[in-house]
């Protein structure tokens, strides 16, 4: 079986998760919270952020010309097995479920560690 690798291009945040500050983002929470559960069951999962991993846009060509053609409200770009599967939103967690075999309830049980954070 061949590892998946889903990779999330977002805009420039604050810090790593983009959960910090005194005004937290509860779709940053939620993202946060499934990429680490996703990374539990040995699915590989990374987020970008522009301001701390800008080569890692350059290393892609259609996320620049992306961003070229439509201005950063082409983020968050989701990236699943190389393809470009969903841009100007995060995934749900449904779509999560349905695109790595996860179930949505094991995906989702993972934001209640990140809220006692």
């Amino acid at each position: 079986m061949n590892q998946k690798e889903l990779k999330i291009y977002e805009k420039a945040l604050c810090c790593e998760t983009g959960v910090c500050g005194p005004g937290v983002d509860p779709e940053l929470l939620r993202i946060t919270a499934v990429v680490r559960g996703l990374n539990k069951k040995g699915f590989g999962a990374r987020r970008y952020n522009l301001s701390m991993h800008p080569l890692e846009f350059t290393k892609v060509p259609e996320i620049t010309g992306l961003m070229q053609e439509e201005g950063m409200n082409v983020l968050p770009v989701t990236v699943l097995d190389g393809e470009i599967v969903k841009t100007g939103t995060y995934p749900t967690t449904q779509e999560l479920s349905v695109w790595t075999g996860i179930s949505s309830q094991d995906l989702e049980g993972s934001s209640d560690k990140v809220l006692t954070l």
